[in-house]
């Protein structure tokens, strides 16, 4: 059976190269016009450089991620299907070289790059480079994590760090460990929800849609612009990797999803949430983040407490089908009603993060009673699921 899926797959990309070849063409051509200079410097001028940045991410990865399909395909890189995964063909899973690359095209040509926005860049090439070797020959987890701790730390060592405790020897020691501990948190959080077609990248475009609107009501330019750029890339990509109930035709892979876990934890260090009010600055990328941080917690102490992990070696090796989607999925009896699930519990969250800023101590206080009582109504329906078996 195995065999004739693997057949399969080739052939299913064929067909549908033959429909996608025009949408590819004019991706394409759109994104060589907009890299002209004189079309440039005219969305600049109109003050249009966000609608610029988004358009050029969007179609430079629309372009290249049917290639990285083919080329998936042509020389063998795919995720096959095993039985701890839930996809049935093999799968190209070089979808995140084609974010990237309309990532970082669309930040290079907007021309303003000051050296925070240069370290995340360079940081999180260097996970993309290590994730991709990954999913070409699995590396051990040790060397991932090692990877990501030196990206968090040139990243930390270009002045992106919290500061939720005050300046001093103590403050900013523990701001700099606090900082590490977020990044990589989120980094390998995000990367634990690409296990549903569209999940991981409709996550990205909502999380930086709410990071991005809050950077550009609080005058954070180029906080904004890389937002941006995130929502565009991810747009261009999903029609590819989210297709009803049609399979995903490719997959980020751990360096797409590492590489974009990190970059959107590394805008929540760099944006200033609030001028005044600690609670805000404190809560706001919490509840934007709140769906990858409730379910990195929930796995992690159910695994130790029922004995499946006993150290950080065994946690970090550990691949199981326990994180929130599956749960949700077994919930609710459907992979799609799982993702949409978990995209309106991800707005649910960001609108109160929205409304967080304008608010009082007590409103927001509120806010975040009201954030913990949907998480709790989750829980239940995770409950359920825990009990039906997969």
């Amino acid at each position: 059976m195995k065999a004739v899926e693997t057949a399969l797959a080739p052939s299913l990309f064929l067909q549908s190269w033959r429909w996608l070849t025009p949408a590819v063409a004019g991706a394409a051509l759109g994104a060589l016009i907009l890299a002209v200079p004189s079309i440039r410097e005219l969305f600049q001028v109109e003050g249009l450089r966000w609608l610029y940045i988004l358009l050029f991410a969007f179609l430079g990865t629309g372009a290249l991620t049917p290639v990285m399909v083919q080329v998936g395909h042509r020389w063998n890189l795919v995720d096959t299907p095993t039985d701890r995964k839930i996809h049935v063909l093999p799968t190209p899973r070089l979808g995140g070289i084609a974010i990237y690359v309309g990532f970082v095209g669309s930040v290079l040509l907007n021309s303003i790059l000051p050296e925070w926005m240069s370290a995340i860049l360079a940081a999180g090439s260097l996970l993309l480079v290590i994730g991709v070797l990954d999913d070409v020959r699995e590396l051990p987890a040790s060397v991932k994590l090692t990877g990501q701790v030196v990206a968090a730390g040139i990243v930390i060592a270009s002045g992106t760090v919290l500061t939720l405790f005050p300046a001093g020897p103590f403050g900013d020691t523990a701001n700099i460990a606090l900082t590490l501990f977020w990044v990589v948190g989120i980094t390998n959080a995000f990367n634990f929800f690409d296990g549903m077609d569209g999940l991981a990248t409709g996550l990205a475009v909502l999380m930086a849609a709410f990071l991005g609107a809050v950077a550009f009501e609080t005058n954070q330019a180029g906080l904004g612009w890389l937002a941006i750029a995130m929502i565009g890339a991810g747009l261009g990509f999903l029609p590819y990797n989210f297709r009803g109930r049609e399979p995903a035709m490719i997959f980020l892979g751990d360096g797409g999803s590492t590489f974009i876990g990190f970059t959107l934890a590394c805008l929540a260090v760099k944006g200033n949430w609030a001028d005044s009010n600690p609670i805000v600055s404190f809560s706001n990328p919490l509840l934007i983040f709140g769906v990858l941080i409730y379910d990195m917690i929930h796995i992690t102490v159910e695994r130790i407490a029922t004995g499946k992990v006993r150290s950080v070696k065994a946690w970090l090796d550990y691949v199981g089908k326990d994180h929130l989607h599956h749960r949700l999925e077994r919930a609710l009896g459907s992979r799609q009603a799982s993702v949409a699930m978990i995209f309106l519990l991800t707005i649910c969250l960001g609108l109160a993060a929205m409304a967080l800023r304008h608010a009082g101590t007590t409103e927001a206080m509120l806010l975040l009673v009201q954030a913990g009582l949907i998480v709790a109504m989750v829980t239940l329906l995770e409950v359920t699921g825990r009990r039906r078996r997969p």
